[in-house]
């Protein structure tokens, strides 16, 4: 498919990029049409560091990195040494500021938000627990976010003499960077309405805390705590499992142990389970009441479906099942392994992987899109992953007019 070149979502605005907290943020910003220009220290962010490395070789670049640096360009700056200027004139013409770094580590430079601020620049902070308050100055990692903020108490074993368990992923990072964009667009909006910036200060551990699912209501209006369940969702009472093996092998995915939310799919459920007669008792009234009541008062009547139904998924096979379920409008599904989603014709349809080049390797790759489509603004991946300061003339030079002595000078005494 020919690239297409009509203007993203948030073509032309201006973001500049500091710190490792951000990263998704500004990818999902860049990848909408912004210039997002990456801030790093000489040796490079965190990211460029961390694996998976393709063929495990550091040397071909972070598949972490690349992922999240998407449509980006890469600027090094040392601020702490003979950058602190260059920093504040990036930021005179930047729309977008999002700093990730340590809560006013930029402040105390004299080049944070105060410092900088600039009439209608919006500048995000991103830090573990916000730029004020009791715990502003505490440190954190993806595992004590998770744990703290909640969600690793619904996520485990039905074992419970095992601990909690964390998502592999950064999920802290992608739920706050989330948030994060979000309050970007709102207070561009409010931008250009009032013609004036803001600070957007977003805590990690407030974003992950507000992205517990069930567990907070389920506390807070039945005085309830869910329990971790092997692979399905925490809840105050036991369910059936939901993962299943197939008739052929394969692992299979029946949410809510197969029970429907709706009649007429429970009825459809029926007549395709007398196909096989396996409906046993299920036709009796008694069992349709399983869709509608609090499940506090008919927990037995409901384990009694969900292993019905569950019996009957496992005997057949995983494709025939999936296929057929989905067309009745049940959300089950077959346990996919990641690399099976490359060829999925859903995905292919959608246009979701975008082909690009990886730094360092010869020959083109796929990279995640976007989970959204535009109808006349597309999200596209616009530039490959940036080498490690590959933007430093462009923009330095070019761009804030930096005479080429002072860019030779600043090289020299590791200012960028």
């Amino acid at each position: 498919m020919a690239p297409d070149d009509r203007a993203g979502p948030v073509e032309g605005l201006r973001v500049l990029e500091i710190g490792d907290r951000g990263e998704i943020a500004g990818k999902l910003l860049a990848d909408a049409g912004a210039d997002v220009v990456r801030v790093e220290p000489r040796a490079g962010v965190r990211s460029r560091h961390v694996g998976p490395f393709v063929a495990d070789d550091p040397s071909v670049g972070s598949l972490l990195f690349a992922a999240r640096n998407t449509s980006k360009r890469s600027v090094t700056l040392g601020i702490e040494g003979g950058g602190r200027d260059l920093w504040r004139r990036l930021t005179t013409g930047a729309d977008v500021v999002i700093d990730s770094l340590d809560p006013l580590t930029l402040d105390a430079l004299d080049a944070g938000w105060e410092a900088s601020h600039h009439g209608q620049t919006v500048w995000c902070s991103i830090s573990p627990f916000g730029r004020d308050g009791p715990r502003r100055d505490w440190v954190t990692t993806d595992l004590i976010s998770l744990a703290l903020g909640g969600p690793m108490m619904s996520t485990g074993y039905d074992d419970h003499d095992l601990p909690p368990i964390r998502a592999e992923g950064e999920h802290s990072v992608a739920i706050s960077n989330a948030y994060a964009v979000s309050g970007i667009l709102a207070a561009l909006w409010m931008r250009d309405n009032s013609g004036e910036g803001q600070l957007v200060d977003v805590s990690i551990h407030e974003a992950v805390s507000a992205t517990t699912e069930g567990a907070f209501p389920n506390w807070e209006y039945l005085g309830r705590l869910v329990q971790r369940q092997t692979g399905r969702h925490s809840a105050p009472d036991p369910t059936a499992p939901w993962q299943l093996q197939s008739r052929d092998g394969q692992d299979i995915l029946i949410l809510g142990g197969g029970i429907p939310r709706d009649r007429r799919v429970w009825l459809r459920l029926l007549d395709w389970m007398d196909e096989h007669d396996a409906t046993g008792d299920l036709r009796d009234p008694q069992y349709e009441d399983v869709l509608y009541l609090d499940p506090r008062h008919q927990h037995g009547l409901r384990r009694h479906v969900a292993e019905r139904i569950c019996d009957f998924a496992s005997q057949m096979d995983a494709e025939k099942m999936y296929r057929r379920a989905q067309s009745l409008h049940l959300p089950w599904a077959i346990v996919r392994r990641p690399e099976e989603n490359l060829d999925d014709p859903h995905w292919q349809d959608r246009d979701f992987w975008w082909e690009g080049e990886l730094p360092g390797f010869d020959g083109l790759v796929r990279y995640p899109g976007a989970p959204y489509r535009f109808t006349k603004s597309p999200v596209r991946m616009r530039r490959r992953p940036p080498l490690l300061g590959e933007h430093n003339y462009e923009v330095y030079v070019d761009e804030l007019g930096l005479p080429t002595s002072d860019y030779r000078e600043l090289l020299k005494s590791e200012g960028i």
